[in-house]
């Protein structure tokens, strides 16, 4: 499941994964999240915490993933992926590149310079 992070400024908003992320996850809390940043601020800057807890993905929720990326590219500034699962870090030095916006990865210790890039001139 997916916790929103509060207390982030202007058009980032973050979330922290929590067990298994599930399709629902996407169309309940980030889908509209993203949409209400992009209609206040006209982008998003993303902030997506896997600490120990996190336990993969469902595919209904990679799905919901790519559709995302998919859909509202143009809308995605920075992207920000906290996270010390190995295998998660090396495919997104893989496949970053289609991502959306400027991708970064960072370690569980280093979640505020994570914070600090994604609040950069951020509205």
């Amino acid at each position: 499941m997916l916790k929103m992070i509060e207390g982030l400024p202007g058009n980032v908003i973050g979330f922290e994964a929590v067990g298994k992320v599930e399709a629902d996850d996407y169309r309940d809390l980030l889908d509209p999240a993203v949409d209400a940043a992009v209609e206040a601020h006209g982008s998003v800057r993303l902030l997506y915490v896997l600490g120990t807890e996190y336990d993969g993905f469902s595919a209904g929720a990679m799905w919901q993933d790519s559709k995302l990326g998919l859909s509202d590219r143009k809308h995605f500034e920075r992207i920000a992926v906290v996270s010390d699962h190995e295998h998660l870090i090396g495919a997104l030095s893989h496949f970053g590149w289609m991502f959306p916006g400027e991708l970064r990865t960072y370690g569980l210790d280093q979640l505020p310079e994570a914070q600090a890039w994604l609040s950069e001139t951020a509205d």
